[in-house]
């Protein structure tokens, strides 16, 4: 059975790769937080920000949300921070 903090940081590399002008410099790391939670870092070329955030921050709240609800199937709390 495979980590599902592993499946939803595989889940954040793959809806933002395509997004991305350079997706071999996208970087994401999962940690624990002391609080139990999960903290997904993602680190894009300078570049790239932009389009990953989207106008008025839609595309990294689609992100964020749609990484929290794959976090819910498995009892865990998803946080992604998108790291400049």
């Amino acid at each position: 059975m495979t980590d599902p903090n592993t499946d939803i940081s595989g889940l954040v590399e793959l809806l933002i790769a395509p997004l991305v002008e350079f997706p071999d410099e996208v970087e994401v790391t999962s940690t624990e937080t002391e609080d139990g939670s999960t903290l997904i870092e993602v680190s894009v070329n300078p570049e790239d920000v932009g389009r990953v955030i989207g106008r008025q921050g839609r595309i990294i709240k689609a992100i964020r949300t749609l990484s929290r609800a794959a976090g819910s199937r498995h009892d865990l709390r998803i946080e992604v921070e998108l790291i400049d």
